[in-house]
């Protein structure tokens, strides 16, 4: 995209990836970076998921932007269209035209979540870019520079936590970390997990030790008061649970038979069943998987 912008050679771009990974951030940077100050108003048409875009709109003020020239100046102007995702089919396709006639004075940059909901002539149309979620190595840096410039006390462990919970979007590790230290003032691991409302490492552990050691009442009994106290949900339980399964060592067979089990309650939870009987359902799939454990030993 530089090199685009340094030889003013821009192209009509598509930018998608999962949310909070910048690619709004990037084409208002591109926009800076094209137009001073003074222009940008006349020079970029921003509109977003929240801003009307039916096909009305975009054979209207969009023709009507991208269709004038621009007096004294060279160069193109800039359409911002964000969340381009929610656009309707109609609108989409009225688009097209409107992108194809008017390149020579300006530019579309459309951005979305997910590029299936993007028609494929649009598609063909731009120069697509794919924004992945965000490793830690990018993360980290940027959430220490906001750290020292706001001030906020964080652990090491609690700033792991940050980079997990978040899974690669930049947007929520800041609010968990705003969050976190606006409610408990040190962001340790803890307090993230509490905060976010997230099951503890160490309760996952036990969840786990319970379900595999104890008589099945005793671990219903056991879980449901730490469900209750905690206020956990079931899918956040399953989800960490299903991390743990990884790292046990069960026998291949066995490991299968429990992660179609697992599988089985995730898509039942979100078929909004009783999440009491679903938790039965998965102590029962681990109680069933270490008596064949025993077996086969």
């Amino acid at each position: 995209v530089q090199r685009f912008i340094s030889e003013d050679r821009l192209p009509h771009l598509l930018l998608y990836g999962p949310p909070g990974t910048g690619k709004t951030s990037t084409i208002l940077a591109c926009a800076r970076q094209l137009y001073r100050e003074r222009e940008f108003g006349s020079m970029v048409l921003e509109l977003n998921a929240s801003d009307d875009r039916g096909i009305d709109i975009v054979r209207g003020p969009i023709l009507s932007f991208a269709s004038t020239r621009t007096i004294f100046k060279k160069g193109f102007k800039l359409v911002i269209l964000d969340e381009a995702d929610a656009m309707t089919q109609d609108a989409q396709n009225a688009l097209r035209r409107v992108i194809e006639k008017f390149t020579e004075n300006t530019r579309f940059c459309l951005i979305c979540n997910y590029l299936s909901k993007i028609i494929p002539a649009l598609q063909s149309r731009c120069t697509r870019f794919r924004f992945g979620p965000l490793t830690p190595e990018l993360m980290v840096p940027r959430l220490q520079h906001v750290i020292q410039e706001e001030g906020v006390d964080v652990t090491e462990d609690g700033m792991k936590a940050l980079v997990t919970l978040s899974s690669g979007d930049m947007r929520r590790a800041l609010n968990i970390l705003q969050s976190t230290s606006m409610a408990f003032g040190k962001v340790t691991e803890e307090n993230v997990y509490t905060c976010t409302g997230h099951p503890l490492k160490s309760d996952i552990a036990n969840i786990l030790d319970w379900m595999l050691n104890q008589d099945f009442s005793t671990a219903y009994r056991k879980i449901m008061e730490l469900k209750t106290l905690k206020g956990l949900a079931l899918q956040d339980i399953l989800t960490e649970i299903h991390l743990f399964v990884h790292r046990v060592d069960f026998p291949p067979s066995i490991r299968i038979q429990l992660l179609i089990k697992l599988a089985d309650i995730e898509y039942r939870l979100a078929a909004g069943t009783s999440e009491k009987i679903q938790l039965s359902s998965l102590i029962a799939a681990f109680q069933v998987t270490r008596d064949l454990v025993v077996a086969e030993a």
